[in-house]
């Protein structure tokens, strides 16, 4: 029996009692990666009864772990669901600038010639939006499909981006947080994250920001 204020116990190795009841262990932490469908809210319970994430995810894990930020209803793709607290607000923190990789099929023609202007940045109400890259996937004579890079989490970001360059987004898809890719994961599906992808996203929540890709022309 420990009666001495600050005596430190390790819970790997002591067995905590008080008032001779085991205190519970430490809750293993967990990792999932899911594909958000569209119309499923990015939230744990929905006061107007619409779909939520969770509902997507195993019985026994669905209580138990909280979204990494959210994605608009009508966004797909990449949404990470964990119980780490502490890794959840590093990941989201602009001071790390993680890279959110997003696929958008916009309305009208955009072709290689406009990619400088793309990746120029644009002011929207809330300030200065400036891509960290951005692609042509394909360009198409009523619509295109682009593949941006941002380092924000702010709301509808994207969609305003590409509403400020004159190109209305028609689909929205989130394909890498990080260093975690979608890859070929079915839509609706989740999968526990690798040891590997844990360990990369530790790497990434704690290092410098990248520098931002400058189009040469």
């Amino acid at each position: 029996m420990v009666r001495e204020p600050g005596t430190v116990a390790d819970p790997a190795l002591d067995r905590v009692v008080v008032d001779g009841r085991p205190l519970p262990g430490a809750e293993a932490p967990q990792y999932l990666l899911l594909h958000k469908p569209a119309g499923v809210v990015s939230t744990v319970r929905d006061p107007q009864n619409r779909p939520v994430v969770t509902a997507l995810l195993p019985a026994e894990v669905r209580e138990r772990v909280y979204p990494v930020g959210r994605l608009d209803a009508d966004v797909e793709g990449v949404l990470l669901l964990t119980n780490d607290g502490a890794l959840t607000h590093r990941l989201l923190h602009p001071r790390y600038a993680l890279p959110r990789v997003y696929e958008a099929d916009v309305s009208g023609r955009v072709s290689p010639a406009d990619l400088p202007r793309w990746r120029r940045g644009v002011t929207l109400a809330d300030g200065a939006a400036t891509p960290l890259d951005v692609a042509l996937v394909t360009g198409g004579a009523t619509t295109s499909r682009l593949r941006l890079t941002f380092t924000e989490g702010r709301k509808h970001e994207v969609k305003r981006y590409c509403e400020a360059l004159g190109h209305r987004v028609q689909r929205l898809r989130r394909v890498a947080f990080g260093p975690v890719a979608l890859g070929a994961l079915p839509v609706g599906a989740c999968r526990p994250l690798t040891t590997r992808e844990v360990a990369a996203l530790r790497a990434a929540a704690a290092a410098a920001p990248p520098p931002r890709v400058r189009d040469a022309r």
